[in-house]
């Protein structure tokens, strides 16, 4: 068997564990009236989200690898571009309201129920797929007007953006500065956001008197630490830094850390670090 061959082999596995534990998590968590709380909500919109997004990528590129077929048409780029986008703009503020959400219910538990309401929650779910749409179809919208130069090869598994502005004619100088000033606000912004928000954690924690109680507020901030971690390492690469630094194959090996390992990685850390699931 040749290494291609193995190497589809293992990402299908990966993706069929992906597919499988979020699903389960978000029917988990759907059927049991114990689970029905700000957090395990805000959990099954990560795990719906992880679900998609896996689902955008692992099928079209195994399709293509087991054809031999390996092209897209203009549209089909363009739909998996956004859909690849809105997700991962989606999750990114998920994550942030997430790390708001922990800080609210450790450092003010009596309170936690009246601020965290369902109106509340719903509002964030929202707000988080709408700013990932926003951002999708800007950048989607601008990407695909403009001309290309003739028919390209893509040096992916999938539409990334970053690796279809080498097709243009025109100067895409401006483009990239406006990606730079996106991945501010999506990623910096909320990453310090998150790293306030343990701090204050983290100085609560410090201050209980109960080891049980630090013991469970320290598990259960860890699930989401090591989420934080696996999305934020990956889209600050690819995003945050001049694409002259790093190759091809480097972005192709972060871009599957970041849309299959992390999406599959995700159901099983809050799942078996959790006793309540």
């Amino acid at each position: 068997m040749k290494l291609a061959d193995i190497l589809i082999a293992v990402i299908i596995f990966i993706c069929v564990a992906a597919l499988t534990g979020n699903s389960t998590l978000i029917l988990l968590i759907l059927v049991d009236s114990q689970l029905h709380t700000p957090m395990y909500f805000l959990l099954s919109q990560l795990s719906l989200i992880d679900l998609l997004l896996i689902s955008t990528t692992v099928p079209k590129m195994a399709i293509d690898f087991l054809s031999g077929k390996k092209n897209i048409s203009n549209t089909g780029c363009g739909t998996q571009m956004f859909l690849y986008q809105m997700l991962g703009g989606a999750e990114c503020i998920l994550l942030t309201l997430m790390s708001w959400d922990r800080y609210v219910a450790i450092c003010y538990p009596l309170r936690y129920r009246v601020i965290r309401n369902h109106r509340v929650c719903l509002m964030m779910v929202l707000g988080s797929w709408a700013g990932g749409a926003l951002n999708a179809l800007v950048q989607t919208a601008y990407t695909m007007h403009l001309p290309k130069c003739g028919p390209k090869e893509i040096e992916h598994f999938f539409c990334e953006i970053m690796t279809i502005l080498s097709f243009f004619c025109e100067d895409t100088y401006v483009y990239k500065l406006a990606m730079l000033v996106t991945g501010i606000v999506l990623l910096l912004i909320p990453f310090a956001i998150i790293f306030s928000s343990y701090s204050l954690i983290f100085f609560t924690v410090l201050h209980m008197n109960s080891p049980k109680g630090r013991n469970k507020a320290l598990a259960t901030c860890s699930s989401h630490l090591m989420v934080v971690s696996l999305f934020y390492g990956p889209a600050i690469f690819t995003y945050m830094t001049p694409g002259s630094s790093h190759s091809s194959n480097q972005d192709k090996a972060v871009s599957v850390l970041f849309s299959i390992i992390t999406s599959t990685l995700n159901p099983f850390n809050y799942s078996l670090k959790n006793k309540d699931v």
